[in-house]
């Protein structure tokens, strides 16, 4: 696909974003925000009977297209994923969704939705405080 494919892709995800809304009974939810950009998002997680594997997934939240777009695509990739495999996604595996170049000061648009899952996914664990994601730290 070129880059105006993908650039549609992103349009069409931000207009109807895939898995939106809440699920009435989690096994986790946790939240997150861009603070250079406004974007905000919470995701919530059913993890399968094994309490690794996830079972459904949906988000809500408003930002721009980027962020928006990138919870959507990362919605649709997290079902039948371990909470492993959720720690071993990268910046790279989120960029490779949305498969444009994005620049500097959007990559934190577009790893916000891969950053509140894996918090969400550690603080459920046990590993991490639970307090609200941020990516102000992220370069």
């Amino acid at each position: 696909m070129g880059s105006d494919m993908y650039r549609q892709q992103i349009l069409d995800h931000y207009r109807n974003p895939r898995n939106y809304g809440e699920l009435e009974e989690p096994t986790f939810r946790h939240e997150g925000f861009n603070p250079s950009c406004g974007d905000e998002l919470e995701f919530d997680v059913v993890l399968a009977d094994d309490g690794e594997t996830i079972e459904s997934v949906a988000f809500h939240g408003d930002g721009c297209a980027i962020s928006q777009a990138s919870a959507s695509l990362l919605s649709q990739e997290l079902p039948g994923m371990t909470l492993d495999e959720v720690d071993e996604l990268d910046r790279e595996d989120v960029l490779d969704l949305l498969g444009v170049e994005v620049t500097p000061m959007r990559i934190k648009c577009a790893v916000l939705a891969e950053k509140v899952v894996q918090d969400g996914a550690d603080i459920y664990r046990g590993e991490k405080e639970a307090e609200k994601t941020s990516t102000e730290d992220d370069a």
